[in-house]
């Protein structure tokens, strides 16, 4: 949804709730697709969100609908108001979702209400998201959806076609079908378009690829995704350890994956916790965001520490004081480029350390290339603005040296931190900034003190 249309929208829906006129807004939210609607119902308040979800309730919305907008919601909105209806609401909603989304959902009720919905729902839905449960949280296990369909090496093609006829909508949509051994072992996989085109009577095990990608239970969820994306493929297996079939992730549940870990991503470079956004409250904003400051005052008073050394030459000469603080900003610039980059290379799996020498090497001489320009621009700029050539060259000579630190560390700090399986994304930025900040000045001041006094 445009955002000019969901403004209007937004605009309409408060209206209509302050006037109490319902019937309007139940006319025009029944009429809106169910992802328009879930995006909605997020940029309302607690109490919007209630009358809304009372409204579905009251007019008996159809529950695949229902579900629907549920699963398109984001799980922790959708539980904070979930969990202030009555159980009788809440179960068959949750019997409607995929076995994925509801676990999702029930994952993050407390204990008690988790153990009242199990025992409300359906026995073979219970089953299925107790089980998946029981996987740890962001891996394949707990993303995968159990609706898949596998048949025998032994079905004829027909066969095949007929069983997905009669499966309809109970299976995730059949991007591909796979092929399991009498031990419900994954064997291969028949794509949709082979079964059409192959011969009627024509066995799957025939004709169907036994070269499968698949994934274990226990991957975690980054992991699948970057093979998903490698491999273009719209959905991949998951088996447990003895190889057997337990469930499918599809495409859809990949491009939330990518999404959510994103969004993670930037939040870790500006130092702000994952679960951060603009609806938390003042207090807690305060709290999340305080330790990152704590941390940053910190480094940037190493580089108040490196001035002091220098306390002699900035005393001597004021142009160097005016022209200090541009050199380590210009180097944090870079150094954040390059973190960037490596970040996104760790995300999507491509980072290798073969492959990290030969990024490290092209960002430093990418950097000094950038370097030798800028400082000679900045030199003579210095020149004619100053009239004096010592701080023109000292100035080019600092910001050539603090992009090639920039560079350097941008590159080699999260490749570290991954060594140790430290989050890159996490501390990469304040590492570099505090390096590319203390020796930038450290070498301005430097090379100042040595030709200026």
């Amino acid at each position: 949804m445009k955002d000019v249309a969901l403004e209007k929208l937004l605009r309409f829906t408060k209206q209509f709730i302050k006037l109490r006129t319902l019937g309007h807004l139940w006319n025009a939210l029944k009429k809106l697709h169910y992802a328009d609607v879930a995006t909605l119902i997020e940029y309302l308040s607690d109490s919007e969100k209630k009358i809304v979800f009372q409204l579905f309730f009251d007019r008996k919305l159809d529950l695949p609908r229902f579900a629907e907008i549920i699963s398109e919601i984001k799980p922790e909105i959708a539980v904070e108001i979930l969990s202030t209806f009555d159980l009788k609401n809440v179960v068959p909603i949750l019997n409607e979702l995929s076995s994925d989304d509801a676990a999702s959902l029930i994952a993050l009720f407390d204990d008690e209400f988790q153990l009242s919905i199990l025992k409300k729902m359906k026995n073979e839905d219970a089953v299925e998201v107790q089980e998946q449960l029981s996987y740890p949280e962001e891996s394949a296990g707990r993303i995968m959806s159990t609706d898949f369909l596998a048949l025998s090496g032994s079905t004829t093609a027909a066969d095949a076609i007929s069983a997905i006829q009669l499966a309809g909508e109970e299976v995730e949509v059949p991007f591909y079908l796979y092929v399991i051994d009498d031990e419900e072992r994954l064997a291969g996989v028949v794509s949709l378009k082979q079964l059409i085109l192959v011969k009627t009577k024509m066995k799957l095990r025939d004709f169907m690829n036994s070269d499968v990608y698949k994934v274990d239970a226990f991957t975690d969820q980054e992991e699948v995704a970057s093979v998903v994306a490698n491999y273009n493929l719209l959905a991949i297996p998951v088996v447990d350890e003895y190889n057997k079939l337990v469930g499918v992730v599809t495409v859809d549940d990949v491009i939330d994956i990518i999404h959510d870990e994103a969004t993670e991503d930037i939040y870790k470079l500006a130092g702000v916790t994952q679960d951060y956004s603009v609806e938390l409250g003042m207090g807690k904003s305060i709290f999340k965001r305080m330790p990152w400051l704590f941390l940053s005052l910190f480094t940037t008073s190493l580089s108040a520490l490196v001035i002091t050394l220098f306390k002699g030459t900035l005393e001597q000469f004021i142009l160097i004081a005016i022209l200090m603080h541009i050199v380590p900003a210009i180097g944090g610039v870079v150094g954040n480029q390059t973190i960037a980059i490596m970040v996104r290379e760790i995300v999507i799996g491509k980072l290798e350390w073969k492959r990290s020498k030969k990024i490290l090497l092209k960002e430093v001489v990418v950097s000094f290339g950038n370097g030798i320009v800028i400082g000679i621009i900045s030199a003579l700029g210095t020149l004619m603005i100053f009239g004096k050539w010592e701080i023109g060259v000292i100035f080019g000579a600092a910001i050539v040296f603090n992009l090639i630190v920039g560079a350097f560390f941008g590159t080699i700090v999260p490749i570290t931190l991954k060594k140790f399986k430290l989050d890159p994304a996490l501390a990469s930025g304040i590492i570099v900034t505090m390096l590319t900040d203390v020796l930038g000045l450290f070498f301005f001041l430097g090379i100042s003190t040595l030709i200026l006094i």
